[in-house]
């Protein structure tokens, strides 16, 4: 428990002090002076001066920072971030996000190679640690009444063609699915239609089979940089339909639920998937580290994409924006933020987690 607990832990750390590597490693390479790299947020608790840099551990265990020479803006000596090119402090700053996407390759090469993908694929493939999951539920339908959702794994199946006679052969008859649900096994009293609307099916589910596809060491890193790809445009994709749901564009699709995760409800979800095996839960923290490099990249000021904002504002004027300003403003939207991670926290994370 201890160690589980601990390594959820130190993954949020460790992903946090990556992102700021990357803004050191970009700030160093192009001669910026680089004050302080921190681990956690101050009170300081020690600190150690290594050349012109305090490497520092912190009180506050929820992240890291580096403190950057000049990147406020107002002095312009070659050893500032604002005494730099345009296009070096725009590397600086795409450093960090960039970095997250790296870590999502290098587990999920690691992952390809030594336990394998999850991948989705037909009855006739061999693959390791085979499911049948629900990937879509119809509305008004047995699987809808039941309570069935889109994600659960059907238990006792490791073949659609297997599941599906077993439906067909009980039309009109309540059967008993087990299905697993993160880590819980739920059984589901159900009964097939015997003349279900065409194309829904008896239950009016839509079924996909996946399982584990090892690759060789030297296949492995192409795959993790098409499996971070598709967790990429699966994240994008997945914000998109969760917007349109809220703002009431488009209805979320049945058997889907839009669901706020704060701190303690990713540290939660870390916590449970360390408990189904290595791979599982390496596979969430590169999925975490792509969703994190996304949210960076947003143009909102106190993130790196609001920063790059403030520089092609910068650019396209020609002059720099009044720092104090870029800093009030920056100092606004990180409250707001911070305040919108309680909420989430108490709102969402505390019932779901207690």
């Amino acid at each position: 428990m201890i160690i589980t607990i601990l390594t959820a832990f130190f993954s949020l750390i460790g992903l946090m002090v990556i992102h700021e590597l990357g803004h050191f490693i970009l700030a160093k390479k192009f001669g910026v002076k680089v004050e302080e790299f921190g681990v956690g947020y101050p009170p300081r608790i020690f600190g150690i001066k290594k050349g012109e840099t305090i490497y520092s551990l912190n009180l506050i265990p929820f992240g890291a920072f580096v403190k950057v020479y000049g990147e406020q803006g107002g002095i312009e000596d070659y050893h500032s971030f604002s005494g730099k090119p345009m296009w070096q402090r725009f590397a600086i700053v795409l450093g960090g996000v960039v970095s997250f996407w790296i870590v999502a390759i290098i587990i999920l090469s690691v992952v390809a190679g030594a336990w394998g993908l999850p991948t989705e694929v037909n009855d006739n493939q061999s693959v390791a640690n085979p499911k049948v999951h629900i990937a879509r539920i119809i509305a008004d339908s047995p699987a809808k009444t039941a309570g069935l959702m889109v994600g659960d794994i059907v238990a006792g199946f490791e073949k659609i063609g297997d599941l599906q006679e077993f439906i067909g052969s009980n039309k009109g008859k309540e059967i008993t699915l087990t299905v697993k649900r993160g880590e819980d096994l739920l059984e589901k009293k159900i009964i097939p239609r015997v003349s279900p609307p065409e194309g829904e099916g008896p239950l009016g589910i839509g079924l996909a089979r996946s399982g584990l596809i090892t690759y060789s060491w030297y296949r492995a890193p192409l795959q993790g940089v098409l499996a971070t790809y598709d967790l990429t445009a699966s994240v994008i994709q997945g914000w998109a339909m969760g917007l349109k749901g809220m703002l009431g564009i488009s209805k979320i699709p049945d058997g889907l639920k839009v669901e706020f995760m704060g701190p303690l409800g990713i540290f939660d979800l870390l916590r449970e998937y360390f408990k189904m095996g290595i791979n599982y839960f390496l596979f969430l923290v590169a999925l975490l580290s792509t969703a994190l490099a996304l949210a960076n990249i947003l143009p909102i000021p106190a993130l790196d994409g609001g920063k790059m904002v403030f520089l092609a504002i910068e650019a396209i004027r020609k002059k720099p924006i009044n720092h104090k300003l870029e800093q009030r403003v920056s100092s606004v939207f990180f409250a707001l933020l911070i305040i919108m991670m309680i909420f989430v926290t108490v709102k969402f994370d505390i019932p779901r987690v207690f």
